[in-house]
C-alpha cells in the first residue's frame, strides 16, 4: 500500500507539493485526507461498492465517485474495507481510559465510540459514592473530580481519549444515590428524586436508563420502579438497556420484564449481552426469539446485542445470594466472616434456585469458573486458576474457596463463567436486530493491565465477529455485520451524524484487510491485539496509521437525543 504520510498541521511539510499538484490538476476542491479505491461499507447493510472517501475537517466530505475532490493526504487503500467506526454497545472503558487514553484493545479492532452505564456509571454520585469510588479502586487509580455524568464524560474529553465516549445512566447508581444499599422500594420522595437525577442526566447527554438487575442493590429494585425511572427518561428520547433478571432459570420471564418496561414507558429497550446461560437453558433462545420477534411486530422497538463467546465475566458475586450482599462490600465481607451466616451462604450457592441468578451453577462445575481479577498483590498468582484448582489445593469446598477469596481481596474478585453453548452464538449472530459489544474495558497489553488477565472479549469480540464467523464460517455477509456494528446500533440509539459513510457525517472511519482482521486473545493469553485493522479515523483525526497508534486524542463525547444543545433542544422528544 502507497501512502502519504499523515501530519498535523499539514501546511508546511506537504505546501510545496500541494501547490504543484493543484496546479496540475487545475486546482480542483481539496480535502485533508482522500482513501482512495476502497470497498466501501456504509454502514447501511446495502452492498458494497469500490470507490473513495474524501475527509475535511471532522466531517466526511464525499463518498463513492468523488469527482475531481484530492487530498492533502490521499492513501491507496485497494483490496480494503471502508466502513464507519464501530459502536461498543456495552463498554467497561471508564476507568481504562483514564488510565489509559488509546483505549487500544478496542481500536485495534476498529471501535469508535465506547457506550457505557451498564447498571452503574460514573455519575451521579454524592460525596459518600465518591469517597467509595476511591477506596474501591484496584490496579488502576484515579481522582473523582466529577459529580455528574456529564461531568465524567466532559472530564474525558478535557484529558484527551483515542475513541468518542457516550453513556446510559445507571438505574443502580441512581438508586445508591438516594437509598443506598438498602433492600428496600423507595418512597414516593425518593423515588420523585431518583426521576429527576434522570432527567438531569438526559438533559446531559444520556442514552437512557441501564440496569443490571442480576446484582445487589439492583436485585431490590421492582419492576415499577423500573417503568418509573424509564419514564423520565422517555421524555427525553431515551432507552432502556438492561442486563436482565435473569439470563438463566429465569429468562423468559426477565424478557417479559423488558418488554413489559418498554411497553408501559413507551421507550424502545435494548437485551444487554443476550445469553442462555446454563446448558438447561440452552434451548429457551427459540422462545427468546418468538417473544422479541412478537413484540417487535406490535410496533415495540426490541434490540440486543452479544459477545461472541461462550463464557461471560463478572464476579464471584454472581455466585452468591443477593441478600447477604446488602450495604455493600464491607456489610457483605463481614456477614461472610459469621459462622452460621456463611454456612447458610454456602448451602445457598449449592441449592439450585429461580430466585436469584447463581452463575457458579449455570457453569455446572466450578473447573468452569476461572479467576482473573484480584485487587490483592498475595492473590494475583491464582490469576487465571480455576476456582476447582484453587479449592483442591487449599483443601476447602468451591464455595468455601469463593467466601475466603472475596473477603480477602477486599473486592467481588473477576471471574470468568464458562456456561453458554457455540450453537446459539452462532444463531445470535444472525438475528437481525443483534448489535455487538465487549462488556469489558479497552486495555493494552502493557503496564498495569498486566496485572489481571480479562476476558479475551475484550481485545477480540469485534474482530472475532469479522475474521472467524463472517470471513472463515459465512454466518453473515460483511455488509451485514458493519451495519450491526454501525449504523443499526447508532440509529437504536438516536445518534445524530455517525454510524454512516455519508457526507455530513463525522469522519469516524475504519480501513481493514478483511483477508486478515482476527482475533488472537484466547482465555490463556488474553492480553493479544486484534489484527488486519490498519486504519482508523477519529472526528477526521487519524488515530490508527498502518495498524500503529498515532498519539492523537480527538475523541468527543457523543450525545443523546434529550441534550440541553441540541438546536432543537426545546422540543424533548
Amino acid at each position: 500500500m502507497q501512502r502519504r504520510p499523515l501530519r498535523a498541521p499539514f501546511a508546511l511539510s506537504l505546501a510545496g507539493l500541494l501547490l504543484t499538484g493543484l496546479a496540475a490538476c487545475s486546482s480542483p476542491p481539496a480535502a485533508d485526507v482522500v482513501l482512495r479505491g476502497g470497498t466501501i461499507y456504509d454502514g447501511s447493510g446495502g452492498a458494497p461498492v469500490v470507490g473513495d472517501v474524501a475527509i475535511d475537517g471532522d466531517s466526511i466530505l464525499a463518498v463513492g465517485d468523488i469527482g475531481e475532490l484530492v487530498g492533502a493526504v490521499e492513501v491507496d487503500v485497494t483490496g480494503r474495507a471502508v466502513a464507519p467506526g464501530f459502536i461498543n454497545m456495552l463498554s467497561w472503558a471508564t476507568e481504562s481510559l483514564l488510565e489509559d487514553p488509546r483505549g487500544l484493545s478496542d481500536l485495534m479492532q476498529g471501535v469508535t465510540l465506547e457506550v457505557f452505564g451498564e447498571g452503574n456509571s460514573m455519575g451521579p454520585i454524592n460525596e459518600a459514592m465518591r469517597e467509595e469510588m476511591l477506596e474501591s479502586q484496584g490496579d488502576i487509580t484515579f481522582e473523582v473530580p466529577w459529580t455528574s455524568l456529564g461531568d465524567y464524560l466532559e472530564h474525558l474529553e478535557s484529558r484527551g481519549v483515542s475513541p468518542n465516549v457516550a453513556s446510559f445512566v445507571g438505574a443502580t447508581t441512581v438508586r445508591i444515590h438516594e437509598l443506598g444499599y438498602e433492600n428496600r422500594p423507595p418512597n414516593e420522595e425518593e423515588l420523585a428524586r431518583m426521576q429527576d437525577l434522570v432527567r438531569e442526566a438526559m438533559r446531559e447527554g444520556a442514552m437512557g436508563v441501564g440496569s443490571s438487575l442480576i446484582y445487589a442493590p439492583a436485585f431490590y429494585a421492582d419492576t415499577d420502579e423500573l417503568v418509573a425511572l424509564m419514564e423520565a427518561a422517555a421524555e427525553y428520547g431515551g432507552m432502556y438497556i438492561s442486563h436482565m433478571r435473569s439470563e438463566g432459570n429465569r429468562l423468559l420471564e426477565s424478557v417479559d420484564e423488558l418488554i413489559h418496561i418498554a411497553r408501559e414507558s413507551g421507550a424502545p429497550a435494548e437485551i444487554y449481552h443476550l445469553k442462555a446461560a446454563g446448558e438447561a437453558n440452552w434451548p429457551k433462545l427459540d422462545q427468546v426469539v418468538e417473544r422479541i420477534e412478537t413484540a417487535r411486530a406490535e410496533g415495540l422497538r426490541i434490540t440486543a446485542d452479544m459477545y461472541t463467546y461462550t463464557a461471560g465475566a463478572t464476579g464471584l458475586d454472581a455466585a452468591m445470594p443477593p441478600w447477604v450482599q446488602e450495604g455493600g462490600y464491607d456489610a457483605w465481607s463481614e456477614r461472610l466472616q459469621d459462622p452460621a451466616v456463611r454456612a447458610r451462604v454456602v448451602q445457598e450457592m449449592r441449592t439450585p434456585t429461580d430466585e436469584w441468578e447463581n452463575l457458579m451453577l449455570m457453569a455446572g462445575d466450578p473447573s468452569r469458573v476461572v479467576l482473573v481479577g484480584f485487587k490483592a498483590d498475595s492473590l494475583k498468582p491464582l490469576t487465571g486458576r480455576s476456582l476447582a484448582e484453587v479449592a483442591e489445593e487449599r483443601g476447602m469446598s468451591p464455595e468455601e474457596t469463593a467466601i475466603d477469596l472475596v473477603i480477602k481481596d477486599g473486592s467481588r474478585v473477576g471471574t470468568v463463567y464458562f456456561m453458554m453453548s457455540e450453537e446459539n452464538v452462532r444463531r445470535q449472530i444472525q438475528l437481525p436486530w443483534m448489535a455487538f459489544d465487549s462488556d469489558a474495558g479497552a486495555p493494552a497489553p502493557e503496564g498495569v493491565f498486566l496485572r489481571s488477565n480479562p476476558h479475551p472479549r475484550a481485545y477480540g469480540n469485534f474482530a472475532r465477529l469479522l475474521g472467524r464467523y463472517v470471513r472463515d464460517e459465512a454466518l453473515i455477509p460483511m455488509e451485514e455485520a458493519i451495519h450491526k456494528l454501525t449504523g443499526f446500533p447508532a440509529s437504536n440509539l438516536g445518534i445524530r451524524r455517525r454510524g454512516i459513510l455519508a457526507p455530513g457525517h463525522f469522519a469516524d472511519v475504519v480501513v481493514f484487510d478483511p483477508e486478515t482482521v482476527g482475533d488472537r486473545a484466547t482465555f490463556e493469553e488474553p492480553h493479544q491485539l486484534s489484527v488486519g485493522m490498519e486504519h482508523v479515523f477519529v472526528n477526521g483525526v487519524q488515530v490508527l496509521r498502518d495498524g500503529v497508534h498515532t498519539g492523537a486524542t480527538p475523541g468527543r463525547v457523543v450525545r443523546g437525543p434529550g441534550w440541553t444543545g441540541w438546536s432543537d433542544a426545546a422540543n424533548p422528544r
